[in-house]
């Protein structure tokens, strides 16, 4: 190492230790704890890789981008944290090991879903690829956790969320606030969604220009299940048979979440009827039904 090499590392170790100590007395200490963490990393990440200045400013000029593209119905912030895996890893590093597997909010939970009745469609432009979907919400024993709110999102069959069709589908389509039964127990009726691109006109899709990656996600519906009591899950359901379930763009697919829409056809129903053209819930045959579980957790107490 040459001496002018050392004054250099010498010189960056003494910046880093005096933005250190500028955060000594913060009060939060959490807070604290966080500043300091990323001070280092960023530090050393600036020492690993050199970045000229006019790199610096790329960078800036790119993440002062992603906040520009940020409305009330788009989170750039939210897909670039996604696309890095890093929504993922928060999910997957704060999960319990107990209950349903959480996966990823994505960037279209910016409106709220309008509330429905167990039983009632969210499919308000009626898709050709009806399906029904039920389920029950249990704690970790097995037990109903009653009045479980059940919010539900997702696309449309050929891969669009309202938001994106603001002239085409009706602000609330394809969502759902739901409260399940005394059972635990929910429904709704739907459409099976379809793989979708995730939005690539902005500086997140200008991203995966540059690194030559592709933009897509497998068919999934999205839920948001939350109790007094209990720690609120996020997470998918993902269609199975799906494009992408092997190479989702923002890395969210976990296999236990991989679940079967089984078609229910006119002659025998899934459900167990036989020779009847409809069901209970109001589907013609043939449909899609999914079944699922879903396990919530007691919270952490702090």
């Amino acid at each position: 190492m040459s001496p002018a090499d050392s004054l250099t590392d010498s010189l960056t170790d003494s910046l880093t230790d005096e933005v250190l100590a500028s955060f000594a007395t913060t009060p939060d200490a959490r807070l604290r704890t966080v500043l300091e963490r990323v001070v280092v990393h960023l530090h050393e990440l600036v020492r690993e890789v050199e970045p000229t200045v006019a790199e610096w400013e790329a960078a800036i000029g790119f993440l002062t981008a992603v906040g520009a593209t940020c409305d009330d119905t788009r989170q750039e912030f939210i897909l670039l944290s996604d696309v890095l895996g890093v929504s993922s890893l928060v999910e997957t590093v704060n999960g319990s090991g107990e209950g349903t597997e959480s996966t990823v909010l994505g960037p279209f939970h910016m409106t709220a879903s309008p509330p429905r009745e167990l039983g009632d469609s969210i499919d308000d432009l009626g898709g050709g690829r009806r399906a029904l979907v039920t389920g029950r919400v249990v704690d970790p024993a097995g037990d109903p956790v009653p009045g479980a709110a059940i919010d539900v999102w997702q696309c449309t069959e050929d891969g669009f969320y309202d938001v994106q069709q603001p002239e085409r589908q009706p602000a609330g389509n394809g969502r759902g606030l739901f409260r399940a039964d005394e059972r635990g127990r929910f429904r709704f009726r739907t459409v099976v969604p379809g793989h979708y691109p995730i939005p690539t006109d902005g500086p997140v899709g200008a991203l995966l220009g540059v690194t030559r990656r592709h933009p897509y996600r497998p068919a999934h519906v999205h839920l948001l299940v939350s109790a007094p009591g209990f720690a609120t899950l996020t997470t998918h359901l993902f269609v199975r048979g799906s494009p992408y379930l092997d190479e989702d763009a923002v890395f969210a697919v976990k296999e236990g979440l991989v679940v079967d829409f089984a078609e229910v056809d006119a002659a025998v129903g899934g459900d167990g009827a036989q020779g009847s053209s409809t069901t209970e819930d109001g589907m013609d045959r043939p449909y899609r039904h999914a079944d699922v579980e879903i396990v919530l957790v007691p919270a952490v107490v702090p």
